[in-house]
């Protein structure tokens, strides 16, 4: 049926065949659909993942505290392949009952404790380590309005612009315009508070940074849904230099390498990824 002369039913209907690149995965109902359990290593936390801009998230932050030389940061990594349904298996379900990436399982204490949800996941080992988040009340305060301000307005780049200009299984010219526009004036706020602060937050580095760049700095680079030039991100001159400016930390390059799949190059950060995310 085309688009012009489609009209909702009363009761929707979910067709199995609904077309899209993740049309094999997406479904209207949760839960497992298979039984597998997941690897677990010994180090004090469990990272199961994969390199999306929501993956890398975790992967940077990570890799910015044990370059800080926190040592109680060692980490697991382990790759979920979501184009696989990896996420849909039972071991991962227990842990996250949304089935979605990244996921967590922190050991270092006297429980296991899964959080699911990268902001939620950052937020906590911002706090645990007591790191990249500032103390003072305003800067702190500052720093979580823009890593939810990221929550929030992902999915409008993500599930919005980035599935029907990159993966919708035909063109369609209203969502691709609807949604453009909301990115550009995303682009716009973040040019203008970069106009006048280095980072998202002032002088410092945060996780804001971390959380902003990994879909906007992916963005800006053409990473994903090659969608730069369309954009015109060039033209964001302040979002181009912080940009640029995170990209050239060495945590953040090895960050980026964590957990990649399709063929992607993975690399083994001295002993602390789990073998089999290497073989």
């Amino acid at each position: 049926m085309s688009n012009e002369s489609y009209q909702p039913p009363k009761v929707w209907q979910w067709e199995e065949k609904s077309g899209g690149k993740f049309a094999s995965i997406n479904r209207p109902i949760a839960g497992a659909t298979f039984e597998k359990e997941l690897p677990a290593g010994e180090h004090p936390f469990q990272l199961y993942s994969l390199a999306t801009p929501n993956g890398v998230k975790v992967t940077i932050l990570f890799e910015e505290l044990l370059e800080a030389g926190f040592k109680g940061a060692e980490y697991d990594a382990y790759l979920i392949d979501i184009m696989e349904g990896d996420q849909f298996g039972s071991g991962f379900v227990e842990i996250n009952p949304n089935s979605k990436i990244p996921v967590l399982v922190d050991q270092s204490g006297s429980e296991k404790i899964p959080i699911f949800e990268s902001g939620a996941i950052l937020l906590h080992l911002a706090e645990k380590f007591d790191a990249l988040i500032p103390k003072e009340p305003k800067l702190r305060a500052d720093c979580l309005s823009w890593l939810f301000w990221q929550v929030g307005s992902a999915p409008y780049l993500g599930g919005g612009f980035g599935h029907f200009y990159a993966y919708a299984p035909e063109k369609f010219e209203y969502p691709i315009n609807r949604f453009a526009m909301e990115i550009k004036r995303q682009l716009d706020v973040l040019e203008r508070q970069l106009a006048t602060n280095k980072y998202i937050c002032g002088d410092d580095y945060s996780i804001a940074d971390i959380a902003i760049w990994s879909w906007y700095g992916a963005l800006v680079e053409n990473r994903i849904y090659e969608a730069a030039e369309f954009l015109d991100v060039s033209s964001y001159k302040e979002v181009n230099r912080w940009t640029k400016l995170i990209a050239d930390r060495p945590a953040v390059k090895r960050g980026l390498r964590v957990n990649k799949s399709w063929g992607e190059e993975k690399l083994q950060v001295r002993e602390r990824h789990s073998a089999s995310d290497f073989d």
